[in-house]
């Protein structure tokens, strides 16, 4: 197997992209086209920026994997005596996987907050650069399965065990959310 480098230039315009070493998506910096680092070069990645709550300031946008997906529960064993998954799984639901570079901790508690809050998204104007996108979109699904866990032992019955599946009902799409301060629901600026 050979490695070859690809120059990252805009799959619309050709303009160059400048990229840091972990990153895998970016928008142009001329035309604003998203771009997907892919196993042959770069792919047009549609990337959508959510609209804001009115007054906010001094936002910073932070990217975010979002995609549909049933949660089918199959064994549950907890040591309280409440063996029946989390009602929020009888309905499909919105999963909110950060894609920017956090620990396992940030985004178990990002994801599982915004995945039980089920916040709006409306599309708006692109509010800037997409920057620090670090987390494929094929790892969305699996970093799912850390929110889906920590939701489930975030329950007061005391989890042992538990069994489940995923089950996708679309493919992940890339959101920017608002944020004021640093990156917690608290400060989330579409809630």
């Amino acid at each position: 197997m050979t490695v070859e480098l690809v120059a990252l230039k805009c799959v619309k315009c050709e303009t160059m992209i400048q990229a840091n070493e972990e990153e895998v998506a970016w928008t142009c910096p001329q035309c604003g086209q998203g771009n997907l680092l892919a196993p042959t070069g770069l792919a047009p990645l549609p990337v959508r920026w959510c609209v804001s709550r009115p007054g906010q300031a001094q936002l910073k946008w932070l990217p975010f994997w979002v995609f549909t997906a049933v949660v089918n529960v199959s064994s549950r064993q907890t040591y309280g005596g409440n063996d029946q998954p989390d009602k929020l799984w009888r309905e499909p639901r919105r999963f909110y996987i950060p894609a920017f570079t956090a620990s396992l901790e940030q985004m178990e508690k990002l994801g599982a907050d915004l995945t039980k809050a089920q916040p709006a998204l409306t599309a708006g104007l692109a509010a800037g650069a997409l920057a620090d996108c670090t987390l494929p979109p094929e790892d969305a699904i699996s970093a799912a399965e850390f929110v889906v866990i920590t939701i489930e032992a975030d329950r007061r019955d005391k989890l042992r065990e538990i069994q489940f599946a995923i089950n996708t009902q679309s493919d992940p799409e890339l959101w920017l959310l608002p944020f004021s301060g640093g990156p917690s629901l608290q400060t989330l600026a579409i809630l």
